[in-house]
């Protein structure tokens, strides 16, 4: 990491994406996993046009560092249930990692819901990126294997799921 962007993280501000950020969040996710392509093969696919299918759907927040967009995420109403959402594309720019930057725009997920009714959100994690699970638990999601989740690019790959209850 820079050491300037180490010792200038600050200013951090989490806001509501909007349709026109569509390439911007595909930049994000892009970029975010370039070095990941065997463990995230999709995330490195992403285009302007799936992110606007995910907004019309759901929604997402930008995070930006001192006026910077260094990170974004989406989550989608599930298809059987209007009351869970699943969180989806979380991504930090390599240069800002380290800081518990996803946390700001798992937070800000987590009061959207619960001022919207939902009661469950699900966010699925490569078999490979077991190291998440600590992260996760510790913003009150939990394992959930009875729920099956599948890439939405790739229907082959499944995921762990962990679920955070929120009524």
């Amino acid at each position: 990491m820079s050491s300037d962007i180490e010792s200038d993280i600050k200013n951090i501000i989490v806001r509501e994406a909007r349709f026109e950020d569509a390439e911007l969040i595909a930049d994000l996710t892009r970029v975010s996993s370039a070095n990941q392509a065997l463990t995230s093969p999709n995330n490195h696919k992403e285009t302007a046009e799936m992110v606007l299918s995910d907004l019309h759907r759901g929604g997402g927040f930008i995070l930006t560092v001192n006026d910077v967009p260094c990170g974004a995420v989406r989550w989608l109403r599930t298809d059987d249930r209007l009351d869970c959402w699943e969180i989806r594309h979380i991504s930090i720019l390599p240069d800002y990692r380290g800081h518990d930057l996803s946390q700001h725009l798992l937070e800000a997920i987590i009061h959207l819901a619960l001022s919207s009714d939902v009661e469950e959100l699900l966010l699925g994690i490569r078999p490979e990126q077991t190291r998440m699970l600590d992260f996760y638990a510790s913003l009150g999601f939990e394992l959930a294997p009875e729920v099956e989740y599948l890439d939405q690019y790739d229907r082959q790959e499944t995921a762990l799921v962990m679920m955070r209850r929120l009524f």
